[in-house]
């Protein structure tokens, strides 16, 4: 394992994290963006701060990495990027507009390099989680009404685990059994939301 400290929507410390993978293993064949950052109001309350916030931390991070992940899943001979979006986006959740068009963004990038990248046998997925985060945890306190909202719509009756829940769906998108999906939104929410 190995731990970079830096603010993600730095691009230097994008280059720097790909360096580090790649001294340390050997190669990159596989980049998780994860990070995000918001601040959950009423959209006419929403600063300009805290669309910077949502975007640098979200979009722009994502962007980024993928940027300096590029030349190395090259290299590689391919890969997958595993992208994180959000159900916030796709159902409109009320106070989470600049987090949500962040998540909706990085859909569309998502979308646009999955085709960009094929060529290069690189694959470039989303997932979009519904986990009982520390962010989420904090968000159920401030807004337990909406939180009770939402659980309600989850035909399995629960907000899920990371480890449990969502992290097996990033592992089969990574591994050779998604080797033939690229472009897809992939909803471990527990049945939330239903795409067609």
């Amino acid at each position: 394992m190995l731990f970079l400290h830096g603010d993600v929507s730095d691009r230097r410390i994008a280059d720097a994290a790909v360096a580090a993978a790649v001294e340390r293993f050997g190669k990159l064949d596989v980049l998780v963006n994860n990070a995000s950052v918001s601040r959950q109001k009423p959209f006419e309350e929403q600063t300009d701060d805290d669309w910077n916030l949502a975007m640098d931390t979200g979009l722009y991070a994502t962007r980024n990495f993928m940027l300096a992940a590029l030349p190395e899943l090259k290299r590689a001979g391919g890969g997958s990027v595993i992208n994180f979006g959000s159900g916030a986006g796709l159902d409109g959740q009320p106070n989470q507009a600049s987090y949500a068009a962040a998540k909706e963004a990085i859909r569309g990038l998502s979308r646009v390099t999955a085709n960009e990248w094929a060529p290069h046998d690189i694959r470039v997925n989303v997932v979009c989680p519904m986990a009982l985060t520390a962010g989420v945890s904090a968000w159920a306190e401030a807004r337990p009404e909406q939180y009770a909202q939402s659980a309600a719509k989850v035909p399995l009756g629960r907000f899920g685990d990371p480890g449990r829940d969502v992290a097996p769906v990033v592992a089969f998108l990574a591994s050779d059994d998604a080797q033939y999906m690229t472009g897809q939104t992939l909803m471990a929410d527990g049945g939330a939301i239903k795409l067609r």
